[in-house]
């Protein structure tokens, strides 16, 4: 069986004949295509009247009952790890019931939960918690609430029961029987319990409709590993298995068919390597056997991210560098230096900061304590609309500076205005001096796995968390850049015309003046060529930004730390932006997170990242993505493969942040457009997550083309 790489290299084959089998099945549609034939269960039994008297707690303490009573158990053939969620509406981020054919309550994505307390100290534990923390908040308006945590704790059990019970009668799933009985209600005692305690809490917040991280995987299980290789227990080809299950379970929700932006975007990220909170080099066993996995099946259901520092160690940059040029964007890389930096620089513990995971695409959180949410923006919008006033007659400023002042006056009050609905939320304080959250959507589930929620009494989305963070994006970031470098050296240094002039050419969307448009696209070295003028411009930008967002702090519960992306927002932007300064026309694509405007980077990779570096990207606490597209002949042979791994070295050296590179050939793409049922399990790295090619609509696989032939 084949799975499809972007450059045709052949993967090794280190997996039983059986566990590839059970890959290609699911990778093929097998169990999402059974996902999808079970919606939802129904809360229709429940007479009107006595519904519509229920409070949304209630409602959705029935719904969990009725999910975990009533969703269809699965068990795989020849799986080694059981437990699955089997109700298609969790697909499409829902709670999986419905009261009249009426979807009921959105669901919870966006972080990565504790897993550390389930593999180590157990369910038990947390149900322990959430009794003591009942009878302290006896009488209280937080009553209710741990009320809920409770049954919801009771309806893990009805589910893991069930399992229990539908593998007891199974003789030749005795092993799966024995290694999950003890877990995940205690702690795991082995690697084998571990990798189950795991998937199951996982696969049981995935069930009732959420989407969370998986987090540091390899610290989680390392431990468990060494032990048992130690004891004999079990040997380094079992556990590369039994993991290996992990991951294809994971794939259980690829359907096939079209989902515009892909069919894996479910959040599910790993991350690997890097130190632990007391600055210990956590890699180990696991962290390879990852990375064997990946390399060998091809999955991209979890986009893995690796922690890199100017210590790591040669040999896990070299095996990062050999998955990473078999395409699929299925690794990426953070500089753990400058994330740690940026997280103490906005009042993290040092122990706290190395602990970083992320949030289930690629911003930085501390996992298991955090509530968060980003607000993408788009900064080229602001520039036209507000600065240049749509480009409309009368527009005029005396200096550029004049024109940049205005602008960050314009950011400022877009970000503001932004978060307000946020602030509104959380903007008074109780007795004791917390802040105080207005009643928002049931999510006990995930509460149950966030420190802070069951101690505090209060819901993921109500304070609960440790540490409650909204992330204001600016997207568009190298296009407002490029356009404000062209209006400074077009308009204030050469003279060439003056601004009202200038805008006049860009209200008709250059039409008439293609000489100056060109000369505009051709003359000036724009963002991702390591210009120093425009780089500097850059890195002001970012820093007024960062200013803008910390003076959000305080005003409320939440914390506003800045950050940079678009996730692909590009084509959604398109209908409101207008012709651009620095030579593009309506209609065009742009740029994507931290890189480079298409067609501008000349000069080539280590280009690209220099003038990324360029800014203090520790100013951006939850994240700045360079997305980086490299050519398989890029790639190639000994050569190719030290060229990407200096490639990683200097990215880290030079101070970046993250970096998300896939290799990518565009004649496969192309002929996978065409063919795409020869393609079913092609992958590429969109924007933070990973999709299968075929699954993107016709437009965004174009982006995905036009990014690799730039």
């Amino acid at each position: 069986m084949l799975f499809y790489t972007p450059n045709r290299m052949t993967r090794p084959i280190r997996l039983s004949e059986k566990t590839r089998q059970f890959a290609y099945d699911s990778l093929n549609h097998k169990y999402g295509i059974e996902t999808r034939e079970h919606n939802a269960v129904s809360l229709d039994e429940i007479d009107i009247e006595i519904y519509q008297k229920m409070s949304p707690l209630m409602r959705y303490d029935t719904a969990i009952f009725q999910i975990v009573s009533k969703a269809p158990l699965r068990i795989c053939d020849g799986e080694r790890i059981s437990g699955a969620a089997t109700l298609g509406l969790a697909i499409d981020h829902r709670v999986p019931a419905t009261y009249g054919g009426v979807k009921i309550f959105s669901s919870v994505s966006h972080l990565t939960v504790d897993f550390e307390t389930v593999v180590k100290k157990g369910i038990n534990h947390i149900r322990k918690e959430a009794e003591i923390s009942l009878e302290k908040h006896r009488g209280t308006e937080k009553e209710d609430f741990l009320k809920s945590c409770l049954h919801c704790l009771n309806c893990f059990d009805i589910w893991h029961k069930r399992y229990l019970d539908a593998l007891a009668d199974r003789p030749e799933y005795r092993a799966n029987y024995e290694n999950l009985k003890r877990v995940p209600m205690e702690p795991a005692a082995s690697f084998y319990e571990a990798v189950q305690s795991i998937w199951f809490t996982f696969a049981f917040l995935r069930l009732c409709g959420n989407w969370p991280g998986i987090g540091r995987i390899d610290c989680l299980l390392g431990e468990y590993l060494k032990n048992d290789l130690q004891k004999g227990i079990v040997t380094l080809d079992e556990a590369r298995e039994i993991l290996a299950h992990f991951f294809i379970k994971g794939c259980e929700w690829v359907a096939g068919g079209d989902y515009v932006s892909g069919d894996a975007q479910h959040y599910q990220n790993i991350l690997l390597g890097g130190i632990d909170e007391n600055g210990c080099d956590v890699t180990n066993e696991v962290t390879y056997l990852v990375l064997d996995i990946l390399e060998e099946l091809g999955i991209s259901d979890f986009p893995t991210s690796v922690r890199l520092n100017q210590n790591t160690d040669e040999k896990l940059l070299r095996r990062v560098a050999e998955v990473m040029r078999y395409g699929g964007g299925m690794l990426a890389v953070y500089n753990e230096d400058k994330v740690i930096e940026a997280l103490q620089k906005d009042g993290y513990e040092l122990s706290e900061a190395r602990r970083f995971a992320n949030d289930g695409c690629w911003e930085v959180q501390v996992p298991g304590k955090t509530f968060f949410m980003y607000l993408p923006f788009d900064s080229l919008h602001i520039l036209q609309k507000n600065t240049l006033n749509g480009y409309e007659a009368g527009v005029d400023y005396p200096t550029f500076e004049s024109l940049y002042q205005r602008y960050i006056a314009d950011l400022k009050r877009a970000v503001e205005a932004l978060v307000q609905v946020r602030v509104e939320k959380c903007n008074t304080r109780n007795e004791k001096g917390e802040w105080v959250w207005e009643s928002l959507t049931p999510c006990t589930v995930i509460s149950l796995f966030e420190r802070g929620c069951i101690e505090k009494g209060c819901s993921y989305f109500e304070g609960g968390p440790i540490y409650n963070i909204i992330s204001p994006h600016i997207g568009g970031l190298a296009d407002t850049v490029n356009s404000l470098y062209a209006i400074k050296k077009l308009v204030f240094e050469e003279q060439r015309l003056t601004l009202p002039e200038f805008m006049r050419v860009l209200k008709n969307d250059w039409e008439g003046e293609e000489p100056l448009r060109q000369y505009v696209l051709t003359h000036y070295s724009y963002y991702g060529n390591d210009n120093e003028e425009v780089d500097r411009l850059a890195a002001r930008l970012l820093d007024d930004f960062a200013d803008i967002c910390a003076e959000l702090n305080g005003k409320c519960g939440y914390r506003f730390p800045a950050g940079v992306s678009t996730f692909g927002r590009q084509l959604e932007w398109i209908p409101q932006r207008a012709s651009s300064p620095h030579g593009r026309k309506k209609g065009e694509i742009l740029a994507g997170n931290s890189s480079p405007t298409p067609g501008t980077d000349r000069e080539g990779a280590t280009a690209i990242i220099r003038s990324y570096c360029n800014a203090d990207l520790s100013r951006l606490t939850t994240g700045a993505a360079l997305d980086l597209k490299l050519l398989p002949s890029a790639v190639e042979g000994e050569d190719g493969l030290s060229a990407l791994m200096a490639l990683m070295r200097g990215f880290v050296i030079l101070g970046g942040f993250f970096m998300q590179l896939d290799v990518a050939d565009v004649s496969v793409l192309r002929d996978a457009q065409e063919h795409p049922e020869d393609y079913q399990t092609l992958s590429v790295r969109v924007s933070g997550w990973n999709a299968r090619f075929v699954t993107l609509s016709r437009e965004w696989q174009n982006m995905i083309i036009e990014q690799t032939e730039r």
